[in-house]
């Protein structure tokens, strides 16, 4: 792999650890502002909100512009938040901070994708892909359990002052490792029209569905997750101090399923999400039932982040095969709906508890979205089969100077490289 592809997982561990440690914090930060556990999961709930809106309208304003000097940009910007996260006098100036921290992350994880894809061959672009996300299951398997302890040893916002020298040694990363990497979609495809060029790529009904089953399916997996520490020390029995070394083992199973989730979709992207996303539904069930069983918790914890984020790399790369044109503005529209997913998880999670469901209750509401990702994702495979029957996949806009004219459809079995030039 690439050396670039290093600073990329670099970056993607500072942005992934923001996001995800405050699960493991949420009771102490929660205790510290005086609200409830429901208000405290905005922090959560409005960080993803924030990552939609950056995906889409930072990624769409930055096409023009050369891809590395943009990263770097996005990493100043989180540095920024987790800045103010870190010296929030009040709940409100530490949304303020996490919805700053947020708006890079969309952009960054998009174009980092794309900027991924293109420097390896067409067979091994998803696990390039996958490659830069291995920053967020590194971030889950190191930064979020120790960076859990240290809140708890040293108090919350030590945490993000942690999370802030990171991102300070990614953005050095970026400016050091990784290539001058040429300018957006837009300016090297002039006769894409910009950033209506960019837009055409959401012609495809293939595109909407990905992003669909990307906001059910990871969406699932994040509901159950958000409150875990609530249900590790209320439903499981484990105390508070143990629940840094149980995310140790969620973060192993986020590393293991990323890596063979990746090289799964670079052989068949949807029967390698039909599969996982389906195992999954029944980790969330078994979960759900077993709770109270502490070594069964364990085992589920481990297949839950294993089988979850197992589907990151199919979910990415089937975006840009059928957005292939274009593929930034539509990378970073996934990444968005990520984090649609994340909030909507988030969201429903906290509507269980509050009426009084208990802490299981985010996990079965998971279970629930994720049966509706798989039931999308089994409809978006059937639909893209029955146009390879036909001799076709699905039709994309042809980059300028490039393939097909924009409009033809693409033989069957032929894979636009994603990001290709």
């Amino acid at each position: 792999m690439p050396i670039g592809l290093l600073a990329l997982a670099l970056g993607g561990f500072g942005i992934g650890l923001t996001e995800f440690v405050i699960m493991g914090l949420l009771p102490e930060v929660a205790a510290d502002f005086g609200v409830s556990e429901a208000t405290a999961g905005w922090l959560i709930s409005g960080y993803a909100l924030a990552v939609v809106v950056g995906a889409l309208l930072l990624t769409a304003a930055v096409t023009r512009f050369e891809r590395k000097p943009v990263l770097a940009v996005l990493l100043v910007l989180f540095i920024a938040g987790n800045l103010i996260s870190a010296i929030a006098p009040g709940y409100s100036m530490m949304m303020v901070g996490r919805i700053v921290a947020a708006l890079a992350h969309g952009a960054f994880f998009g174009i980092g994708a794309v900027v991924a894809a293109d420097m390896v061959a067409p067979t091994k672009k998803a696990g390039a892909i996958a490659f830069m996300f291995t920053g967020l299951t590194a971030a889950n398997v190191l930064g979020v359990p120790f960076g859990t302890m240290l809140g708890q040893a040293a108090g919350w916002r030590s945490t993000f002052w942690a999370i802030t020298g990171i991102g300070v040694l990614a953005l050095i990363g970026i400016l050091t490792l990784v290539p001058g990497t040429g300018h957006g979609d837009a300016a090297a495809q002039p006769s894409s029209g910009g950033l209506r060029g960019e837009l055409r790529a959401f012609r495809s009904g293939q595109v909407w569905l990905s992003i669909l089953v990307t906001i059910l399916g990871y969406g699932g997996m994040f509901g159950a997750f958000t409150y875990i520490a609530f249900t590790l020390t209320e439903v499981s029995g484990f105390a508070a101090s143990t629940v840094p070394w149980l995310l140790i083992l969620f973060g192993v199973g986020l590393f293991v399923g990323n890596t063979v989730g990746g090289k799964a979709a670079d052989r068949n992207v949807d029967r390698t999400l039909l599969v996982v996303l389906a195992v999954l539904v029944v980790v969330l069930v078994a979960f759900a039932l077993t709770a109270g069983n502490q070594p069964l918790t364990i085992a589920s914890i481990v297949l839950m982040g294993g089988f979850g984020f197992a589907t990151v790399p199919g979910l990415q790369m089937r975006v840009m095969k059928y957005a292939s044109s274009a593929p930034t503005l539509a990378s970073g529209a996934n990444i968005g709906a990520f984090n649609v997913g994340n909030a909507l998880g988030a969201w429903l999670g906290g509507v269980t508890i509050t009426a009084g469901l208990g802490y299981t209750s985010p996990i079965w509401a998971g279970a629930a979205i994720t049966v509706l990702g798989l039931g999308v994702m089994a409809f978006a495979a059937a639909k893209a089969g029955r146009r390879a029957d036909n001799g076709t996949t699905a039709a994309v806009p042809a980059p300028a100077g490039g393939d097909s004219p924009a409009g033809v459809e693409a033989p069957a079995g032929v894979e636009a490289p994603a990001g290709a030039r």
